[in-house]
């Protein structure tokens, strides 16, 4: 009698844990600029280009692991990884190790600027170059 309850018990618990749906969000912003800060034959940084104004939509979809900048041409990312959120006295950082549509690796960090009003960046950082966009949310 004692095996049937118990039998019967697993059984409830594996379909309600199966039954329990999670729910990922999808969060929308828009660009306001951009700029970009690339080595040069050295392998060294050079400098940040002028801000050029864009606005851009992007998504991060967290239900697709995937981020998209509808620049003219698209920019894809595939979520690899979440990286753990990080906080200072100065920023809030969540990072995504990701693919982008050519399959080259890169970090994404949406970046929160807490003594600047809390302006939002994201960054898009490969090994040669990184692109920086300043972001709102809508």
């Amino acid at each position: 009698m004692k095996i049937i309850r118990t039998s019967i018990y697993i059984i409830l618990f594996f379909l309600a844990l199966g039954l329990q749906q999670t729910y990922a969000q999808s969060y929308q912003f828009k660009t306001s600029g951009f700029s970009v800060l690339e080595k040069n034959e050295r392998g060294k940084w050079g400098e940040w280009s002028t801000l050029d104004l864009v606005n851009l939509s992007v998504i991060l979809d967290t239900n697709k692991h995937r981020i998209v900048v509808y620049s003219q041409e698209i920019q894809l990312f595939m979520i690899l990884n979440y990286i753990e959120r990080e906080e200072n006295d100065t920023d809030i950082t969540y990072s995504f190790l990701c693919k982008d549509n050519e399959g080259n690796e890169c970090k994404l960090s949406i970046i929160t600027r807490k003594k600047q009003d809390y302006r939002k960046q994201l960054y898009i950082n490969y090994d040669d170059r990184i692109i920086v966009y300043n972001i709102f949310s809508v």
